[in-house]
């Protein structure tokens, strides 16, 4: 099946399951749906991963990020879509993955529900070589003085997340 024509759960803006639709009409119509995002945390938590896109992305394709993460499949649980984009993306299997909160990303066309998660983890990362061009760890601090520069080519949603995620520890 080609990516656009994998079915996604559909949700309303409530946060409620209300469907499913392709992959491809859901970015087409900017359809609610959601997502889940897992930080990745060395063991003491004072560095984070972070990766840049590959160009090839269909959203916000070259940007920095910080989280492993994707879209909810149809009759998907969130806590499944975490611990498998996380093992698809960056390689990372067998770690205890964590729900932190919830939350929202609605800016232009692009509308969901998120699931943050974290994992603290201090073994070998593996890109997904479609998604991630290129990843190192960053000092926690780092990361929060560049998310507060504007100019620093951050995905919006991961940033919005981030600096959510920040603000509660």
């Amino acid at each position: 099946m080609m990516a656009g024509e994998e079915l996604v759960a559909v949700y309303d803006a409530a946060g409620r399951v209300v469907g499913r639709a392709t992959r491809a009409r859901m970015r087409a119509e900017g359809l609610w749906h959601a997502a889940a995002a897992v930080l990745v945390l060395s063991p003491d938590g004072s560095e984070i991963y972070v990766h840049r896109r590959t160009d090839t992305k269909d959203v916000f394709p070259g940007m920095h990020d910080c989280t492993a993460g994707g879209v909810v499949a149809a009759g998907e649980d969130p806590a499944t879509t975490a611990e498998r984009e996380l093992a698809e993306e960056l390689g990372v299997r067998g770690a205890p993955v964590r729900f932190l909160f919830r939350s929202t990303f609605d800016q232009g066309t692009v509308h969901y529900h998120a699931f943050l998660h974290e994992v603290r983890w201090d073994g070998p990362i593996v890109h997904q070589p479609e998604e991630v061009a290129e990843g190192w760890w960053m000092p926690v601090a780092e990361l929060r003085e560049r998310l507060e520069d504007p100019d620093w080519p951050f995905v919006p949603d991961g940033r919005q997340f981030t600096l959510e995620w920040l603000a509660r520890r």
